[in-house]
């Protein structure tokens, strides 16, 4: 084969490749919509669909572990177990003198734990004795930590950006900071999840949810208008502005 049919040869394998290249993209930003789902009613708590994605998810490489407000994603705390749902004490003043009276048939006497006093062990055997003593004792307040609250996705013209609210089963907090193609028109709620694992063992579940704060809805609209070009972000703008036939005609 002579150099200049090398030469056609492989330009016509390169055109061939970029034509598929541009017949794929067009098929991906023409691809239909979702099949659109009637808004659930706006109260404090709702039952969702809830997914899970995460930031190394094919669907989300593009954007990294970015929303789409340009902040980071970020996973909700763990789970509030019942062994978990204690307020944490710190101690506020430590002069404090207690009077402790304990009274015991037998055995050894429990004293309260302390980390500032000496324990001492008395062994009544046949008669009741009542002890009196005076120790450094250490007050203390409850104190509520602060949770961490998970980013998540949905279409902003139901939960609009800012939209923070609690999942009854477990007691985490999410806020709405993302949106994605599958969502829109959906009463879906997509949560982030840190890896692949906790997003696979997630899957798709029905939650209650309580909603803690409404985003702000014309904030949403603001920010969505100047990204029409894309379908499913039309179909969001079109429910914002009210027109809910045309957005449930989009496909």
């Amino acid at each position: 084969m002579t150099h200049a049919k090398r030469r056609n040869l492989a330009l016509a394998v390169l055109a061939a490749f970029i034509a598929i290249a541009l017949l794929s993209a067009c098929g991906t930003t023409q691809r239909a919509l979702p099949p659109y789902e009637r808004p659930l009613a706006k109260a404090d708590f709702q039952n969702v669909r809830t997914t899970a994605y995460t930031h190394t998810d094919s669907d989300h490489l593009e954007y990294s572990n970015h929303n789409a407000l340009g902040g980071e994603l970020h996973a909700a705390g763990a789970p509030i177990h019942r062994a978990e749902n204690v307020l944490r004490a710190i101690p506020v003043s430590e002069n404090d003198d207690v009077e402790i009276r304990r009274v015991s048939n037998s055995g050894v006497v429990l004293q309260p734990f302390s980390m500032d006093e000496t324990r001492t062990t008395t062994r009544v055997r046949t008669t009741t004795r009542v002890t009196k003593a005076t120790r450094v004792a250490k007050r203390a307040i409850a104190v509520a930590k602060a949770p961490i609250i998970g980013s998540a996705a949905a279409d902003w013209s139901r939960w609009p950006m800012g939209t923070t609210f609690r999942l009854l089963s477990t007691g985490q907090m999410y806020r709405v900071e993302d949106y994605g193609w599958a969502l829109s028109g959906r009463n879906t709620i997509d949560l982030y999840m840190s890896n692949q694992r906790e997003m696979n063992s997630w899957g798709a579940r029905q939650e209650t949810i309580q909603v803690l704060q409404w985003g702000d809805p014309q904030q949403s609209l603001q920010f969505l208008q100047s990204h029409q070009n894309y379908k499913h972000i039309k179909r969001m703008v079109l429910e914002l502005q009210g027109r809910h036939e045309q957005a449930a005609a989009l496909r």
